[in-house]
Parts: structure tokens; C-alpha cells; sequence
């Protein structure tokens, strides 16, 4: 077994994700400034009966050392994390809860009630880089900050600084008292749903109880206020269920985990869609209203029911599932159609140039779809969130990791910009938090099993039956399909290895029939074990080698990576005659500077001439791009369009408008019947 250092840290990323076997004692803490409001038996040493069959490996126990993440961890930790704590401290989120403590003079100085949480959601992700590296002035900040938060807690355990601040004047959404329109706009529970979240990763990174007393104090305010007989209605958006089921884990307080059932059982069925308040939980079956918010409760409803064994949860997020994957999901792997409810529309509504794609729709859906593969072990939920991570979701964070996209947009007039920050700050600071977890993406174990879910070159350290397992990984995936595996210990039982062979390997662009390649690849994969080629089954979309392991054992994989193009189902209108180009996991765009002629918004790509790529070292950090023909259409006339032939260069969508404004376009004509001609000047 691993040393009890090794297993604190393994409790670190499973409490952050919501999910732990059982209850362990904290880490010591890094300083002795260690608050103990609470007595040690607060926390409770039962033991978690019931959790996802599969656990995923913590973030803490995996190391990048590739040439596309590993640059974009360090850019978080120096760049975007600091510039999010400075932006709310610069835009007053901060000092809100100064306000609300009585530190500074004035009123609420923010536009809206839930930018409380943007400073939680910022807290959170310098919590999991402390749990990466030891960083003292950091470290004092976030105490700084939690400091004033303690200050501005009301003596019976609210949090909500919007009230707290001038409770005769609150903001218009908030209502005219505490919980009057917790399930319409007011968001007290939404804020204090991520103090949850931030109060976990923070009490584990740390030992200190600071953040935690906070978070238990007002949950324990909400269990009293809130349950059947008491206050009956919902939270307007959900994330709340999610952190509740993280105070469950580490306190081993059934309260948390009743209230938050309750808070998904009281929703519906009379209320409404854009809220998914418009039906029991247990009786949705399509995905409707705000992306976000769906995301967050469809991760929530699995976490209640890894906890309690609630299949009719399951039945209903897996129906939702196939609802979204088969009619509302974006090629790049974004969720919600339309900026009217930031959220779904009717089935197969894929706008192009009005798409929202919200950032934080995309964080919500790879929540959701990590939690089903550790709930069925399958790895068409790993594609879904691959494609998602590398593209709507890289998209929302600039090369420079200071500048974010809102909406994320497939086709761009030269009328897009990234933004320093917005008034509604939920992305930016949602990125703050999700960027530094993305390895505990990578693995998964379950008794003797090993799940690679995420080719990405680094090492891990596993905690097996068998005992300490440490691989290591060598890849320029997602550049390049070779993938070589070594094992660096050894292990004294046999262990399953368990690699996802993504869909598109497998000529499936996504498990539906909502896009599909145009051709047939006929390339191979291949699979080594210590340079002898295997053939083996694949099953669930893995395949499986069972052995003991020795120290330098060698499994090497061959994902080829030809240019591939994807076609929209007809029902997608706006598509039609048209074709995305995908190569390995990355979908590309055409943007309007790397062409002859920048406006790509009116070009046919020739599909009979040849295609090649190449990979570019010194353009946009380092892309792999695609050369293939094409034809720009103008209108001269009324009655005449004419055609000239010219060369044409696609970038991975995620690094689009990294150089300003330009046009720009996912899906690209591959008939004449899909141009808009250009107008003649």
C-alpha cells in the first residue's frame, strides 16, 4: 500500500471531484495559523459505504511534462490565477465582503448577487495549485482573503454579501428577505454552493479549518431552513447539490447528503424549463433550459446516486445523455445553442455564428460526463469529454492565459474579441479553478484495473491491490497518434490495463448519429507489448491486457491521425453541404489571416485535391496545422459569380482569435451549393 503521505494526497483531488471510498484524517497543515471553532469529533470518522465504482486518480499524483498542457499548468499558476484574484480584487468582489464585514464604507459595488462566487470559485483553484506545489505567499493570500470572508459571516451562518451589506435595499433578484427567490435569481445557494467547493479543496490542500468552518456553519443554516416541511423550492441554479455532497464526504454527516437529495427531488414539477424546474428530476429525459445550470445538476444527480444508489437518477441522466449527444451537441463538444436562455433549444438548432457555447457549459459537461464513466465504465464518455477539453473548452482560455471568451463562437464576421474580464465574471474564474485539475482526468482505477482515459506525456503514480504502480508516459498526442507507456515499478498481482481507443480512431465521429465522417479511414490502430504487436478485443471501447508487471514493460499505441472530415446530420440546416475538419481529437477552423484571401466565410474547400499537415513550432505556441484547395466565390454581378482557386491553411479551433479580430469559420462548404458568395466591392 501507499504511505499515509501518498493517500492524503490521494483524498485530496477524490474530495475535490466529490468522490472518496471513505473519510480520512486531513493533511497537516503547511502553517500553524489553524482555526479549531469546530471540535476534531466534527469530523466524523465513518466510513462512506457507497461511492462510484470507479475512483479517478488525483491530480496530485500525475505530472505533465508534454508540450500542450504541461505549459498551460504553469501559465495558470503564474498568469490566469493570479490575474483572476487580482481582477476580483480590482472589480470589488473582494471588497463586497469587506462592505458586508464592516471594513469599508459603501454599498454592494458589483452588478450582480452571485459575484460572491467568483471569488470562491478563484479560492478554489489557488487551493488545488497549493495541493500541487507549496507556495507560502500564495498561501497567505488565500488566508488573507478567507480572513475577510469570516468577517462578513452573519452570527447564525448566512453568507450572501449583497444582503448582508444593506438588508433594506438588496439587489432586485435577491428578493425582499433571506430565501424569498433562492429558485429564481437571487442565488444565494448557487454562491454558497461553490463556498462548498472551495472550502473541500482548500481544507485538504492546507489542514486548515478556516474556510471549512465557514462552509459547515452555513450549511448547517441552509439544513435548518431548508427540507420537506420547511422551506419546499429548489435552488434557481443548481452547483449547491454538488458541493453538499463534498461536506457529506468529509464530514460523514447525512444531513448534507439528505438536503442535498432534497434540493433535486423539490425541483419540479410545475416550475420552470430554464431552470430544469419544469419536471421531477427523476422524469426528465431532454435536456432544456440554461446549459450551465443542466450540467451542473445532471453532476450532481450522479454524485447523489454514486452516494445513494438512486438508479432513478441514473435512468435519467443517462436518457438526457443520449438526448444531448444525439441532437444538442456541438462538433467542437460545446453545449447550449442560443444566447436567449444561455442554454438548449429545440433539437438539432446548431447555429454557427450566433452559437453560445457558453465556457462555463463546457466546464459543466465534462463534469457530467467524467461522473458517467466512473458510474458505467465506459469510454464514449471520455470521448465526449476529450472533445470537449480540447476544443469548446480550450477555446474559452488565450494563449496568453489572461484574455477568456463568454460564448465560443464557430463562425466569426471579424467581430470577436477575447475580453480582460466581464461584468458577469463566471468563466474567467470557473477557468481559474478548472485548469489546474485537468490531470486528474488522465486515470482511473477500480480494484485491479487501470483505466487510460487521456494520452498525455508525464508519469502517475497509482495505488493498486498489488501495490504502488508508477507509469510513465511518452506522447505528443495530440500532435502525433504514438503513444509509449513504461512501466517505472513493479507490481506484485496482475492488473488489468485498460486503454481507451477513442471513437474517432474507430471511424465513429461521436456516439450518434448527429455527425459522422465523410470517408472511411482505413489506417490501423496498432498495439505493442514490449515491441511484439497484440491484436486485442475491444470492449466498451477499451482495450485490455491483464499481466504482471515488470519494471520496464512496454506498451506502445498507434492512433493514426489522417485529416478527417465530418458531416452534420441533415437535420442541422445550417450545415448542410458543408464539412468540419477533424484531426485526431482536435476539430480546426479557417481563420481569415492565414489565407491568400481572409475572407473564409465564403470558400468551398476542394475535396479532391490532396491534404497535408504539418506542425508549426512558431505559429500560436505551436499548432499542427492542415493545407488543403480551395475555391473563394464572389458575386460580380446580379447574374455572375465567379470562382479563383487558392491555398488554404486550418488551426485547431481552440487557438482561434489570439491575434485580434478576424473572420473565421468551422464548417467549411465542400459544394457549391454551401457558399454564400462574397459581395462585390
Amino acid at each position: 500500500m501507499k504511505s499515509f503521505t501518498k493517500i492524503l494526497a490521494a483524498l485530496l483531488t477524490l474530495l475535490w471531484l466529490g468522490y472518496s471510498c471513505g473519510v480520512k484524517a486531513p493533511p497537516t497543515s503547511t502553517t500553524t495559523d489553524k482555526k479549531e471553532s469546530f471540535p476534531s469529533s466534527a469530523l466524523s470518522e465513518r466510513t462512506i459505504q457507497r461511492d462510484y465504482p470507479i475512483q479517478p486518480l488525483p491530480f496530485t499524483e500525475v505530472r505533465f511534462t508534454d508540450e500542450f498542457w504541461a505549459p498551460r499548468l504553469l501559465k495558470h499558476k503564474h498568469i490566469t490565477l493570479d490575474y483572476t484574484l487580482q481582477q476580483c480584487e480590482e472589480t470589488g468582489r473582494i471588497n463586497n465582503f469587506r462592505r458586508a464585514a464592516d471594513q469599508q464604507e459603501g454599498g454592494f459595488c458589483t452588478q450582480y448577487p452571485f459575484d460572491d462566487s467568483d471569488v470562491f470559485k478563484v479560492l478554489e483553484g489557488a487551493a488545488y495549485a497549493l495541493q500541487l506545489e507549496a507556495d507560502p505567499v500564495l498561501e497567505h493570500r488565500i488566508d488573507s482573503i478567507i480572513s475577510i470572508i469570516i468577517a462578513a459571516q452573519e452570527e447564525d451562518g448566512y453568507l450572501y454579501s449583497n444582503r448582508t451589506i444593506d438588508p433594506d435595499s438588496a439587489h432586485e433578484w435577491a428578493g425582499g428577505q433571506r430565501w424569498e427567490l433562492t429558485h429564481d435569481l437571487s442565488h444565494e445557494l448557487y454562491n454558497v454552493g461553490h463556498l462548498y467547493e472551495a472550502a473541500a479543496a482548500h481544507y485538504w490542500a492546507t489542514g486548515k479549518r478556516t474556510l471549512l468552518d465557514v462552509a459547515l456553519k452555513n450549511a448547517d443554516l441552509v439544513d435548518r431552513e431548508f427540507g420537506w416541511g420547511k422551506i419546499e423550492r429548489p435552488p434557481g441554479h443548481q452547483v449547491i447539490e454538488i458541493g453538499l455532497a463534498k461536506l457529506y464526504r468529509i464530514t460523514g454527516e447525512e444531513k448534507y447528503l439528505k438536503l442535498a437529495q432534497f434540493f433535486l427531488d423539490v425541483r419540479g414539477p410545475d416550475g420552470d424549463k430554464y431552470s430544469q424546474a419544469h419536471a421531477k428530476v427523476v422524469d426528465q429525459s431532454y435536456a432544456v433550459g440554461h446549459a450551465v445550470r443542466a450540467g451542473y445538476m445532471y453532476a450532481g444527480m450522479a454524485d447523489i446516486a454514486a452516494l445513494t444508489g438512486n438508479e432513478a437518477y441514473v435512468k435519467a441522466i443517462d436518457r438526457i445523455w443520449e438526448d444531448v449527444i444525439g441532437k444538442k451537441l456541438y462538433v467542437t463538444g460545446g453545449i447550449g445553442s442560443t444566447g436567449e436562455n444561455e442554454g438548449f433549444s429545440e433539437d438539432y438548432h446548431l447555429p454557427n455564428a450566433d452559437a453560445y457555447c457558453e465556457t462555463c457549459a463546457s466546464i459543466a459537461n465534462i463534469f457530467w460526463n467524467h461522473r458517467l464513466f466512473l458510474m458505467h465504465g465506459q469510454a464514449k464518455y471520455i470521448d465526449v469529454l476529450e472533445k470537449t477539453l480540447y476544443n469548446a473548452l480550450s477555446s474559452g482560455l488565450s494563449l496568453s492565459g489572461d484574455r477568456f471568451f463568454y460564448p465560443n463562437v464557430l463562425e466569426a464576421n471579424k467581430d470577436q474579441a477575447r475580453s480582460p474580464w466581464f461584468n458577469c465574471a463566471c468563466c474567467p474564474s470557473n477557468m481559474a479553478r478548472f485548469i489546474p485539475s485537468i490531470p486528474a482526468y488522465q486515470y482511473a482505477f477500480r480494484d485491479d484495473e487501470v483505466f487510460f482515459n487521456l494520452y498525455i506525456a508525464g508519469t502517475a503514480t497509482l495505488p493498486l491491490k498489488g501495490g504502488q504502480l508508477t507509469l510513465k508516459q511518452e506522447t505528443r498526442y495530440p500532435w502525433d497518434g504514438q503513444i509509449d507507456i513504461t512501466v517505472e515499478t513493479t507490481t506484485t498481482a496482475a492488473q488489468t490495463f485498460k486503454f481507451r481507443i477513442p471513437g474517432w480512431t474507430q471511424n465513429q465521429a461521436i456516439a450518434s448519429d448527429l455527425y459522422r465522417f465523410m470517408d472511411r479511414n482505413g489506417d490501423q490502430i496498432k498495439i505493442k507489448i514490449n515491441d511484439l504487436e497484440v491484436e486485442l478485443p475491444i470492449e466498451e471501447g477499451y482495450a485490455q491486457i491483464k499481466r504482471n508487471w515488470n519494471i520496464g514493460d512496454k506498451v506502445s499505441l498507434y492512433f493514426p491521425m489522417p485529416v478527417r472530415r465530418v458531416l452534420a446530420h441533415s437535420e442541422v440546416k445550417n450545415n448542410a453541404y458543408k464539412a468540419a475538419l477533424q484531426r485526431g481529437p482536435m476539430v480546426y477552423c479557417l481563420e481569415g489571416q492565414d489565407q491568400e484571401d481572409e475572407r473564409v466565410l465564403h470558400m468551398q474547400m476542394d475535396i479532391n485535391a490532396p491534404v497535408r499537415s504539418s506542425f508549426q513550432p512558431d505559429l500560436l505556441s505551436g499548432v499542427q496545422t492542415i493545407q488543403l484547395k480551395g475555391l473563394l466565390f464572389e458575386q460580380k454581378s446580379t447574374s455572375e459569380i465567379t470562382s479563383s482557386p487558392l491555398s488554404l491553411k486550418a488551426i485547431p479551433y481552440y487557438a482561434w482569435a489570439n491575434r485580434g479580430k478576424d473572420f473565421m469559420t468551422v464548417w467549411i462548404p465542400y459544394d457549391a451549393k454551401g457558399v454564400t458568395p462574397a459581395a462585390n466591392n
